[in-house]
């Protein structure tokens, strides 16, 4: 492994020990045993975000596809699987190329009109991408205040609302090892805002930078993500088995 991409890996990784070290994070969800629904109580869940959420989905009625192609379809058949007795109802509303601002352009349209009990979002990564490759002005500080803007609108219009905040993250190749001591700069910022807005809003969140650092372990990065930004099969998979690890407690 060559120098620099041990340097950006060791970066990368501060952002998932620092979810460890900072206290709440654990109980946050360890609060969450009251949440577990019995069978005859409907759920309707949402999935919420940017091009690695929208997986290719269709903008219809086709059940084919209306999932997309990504993490949000592989928890949606599981857990239609797993319980199948329960009435739940499953929602993908991710945009390719979206951020925060674009959720913000939508939002009561594509999340509080769907009125979800459980709203999953992963967003973050096209805020780090129209910074570095088309020169945006926008700030680690814009983020967060759009971001929080978002979920006090949401617990204001849907107080009992569960919310699952996904960590951005990137590997070191593609259009990320063009310059990836700036990108990990950049989207450890957000990071540290999504860990923190979780801790605000009572938030279930899911690292994520941490777990792909590890699977590099496994198999090379390019197995995982494909261009430093969007998962392979391989990476949709691993997104799908941290949010059920972390989600659990709600099914």
């Amino acid at each position: 492994m060559s120098n620099s991409r041990r340097d950006f890996l060791k970066k990368a990784s501060l952002a998932g020990a620092a979810a460890i070290a900072t206290p709440g994070l654990v109980s946050a969800s360890a609060k969450d045993d009251h949440y577990l629904p019995d069978d005859s109580v409907g759920k309707t869940f949402l999935f919420q975000g940017d091009s690695i959420t929208d997986g290719g989905r269709s903008f219809d009625k086709d059940w084919n596809h209306v999932y997309g192609q990504g993490y949000a379809y592989l928890i949606t058949a599981r857990i239609n699987f797993d319980y199948p007795g329960r009435d739940y109802q499953f929602f993908n509303r991710g945009i390719s190329g979206n951020t925060v601002n674009d959720l913000a352009a939508r939002w009561q349209k594509d999340t509080l009109d769907i009125k979800p009990d459980v709203l999953s979002i992963l967003i973050g990564i096209n805020d780090v991408h129209r910074i570095i490759m088309q020169g945006a002005k926008a700030t680690a500080e814009d983020f967060s205040n759009a971001y929080e803007q978002l979920l006090t609108q949401t617990i204001a219009a849907l107080p009992n609302v569960k919310l699952i905040l996904l960590e951005p993250f990137i590997l070191p190749l593609g259009m990320v090892s063009q310059n990836p001591e700036l990108w990990a700069a950049e989207v450890q910022k957000r990071q540290v805002v999504v860990r923190t807005l979780a801790l605000k809003f009572n938030a279930i969140y899911v690292p994520l930078q941490e777990v792909f650092n590890k699977a590099l372990q496994k198999a090379k990065a390019d197995h995982w993500i494909w261009d430093g930004v969007h998962p392979m099969p391989a990476g949709h998979e691993l997104i799908a088995r941290e949010w059920m690890k972390a989600v659990k407690k709600l099914y």
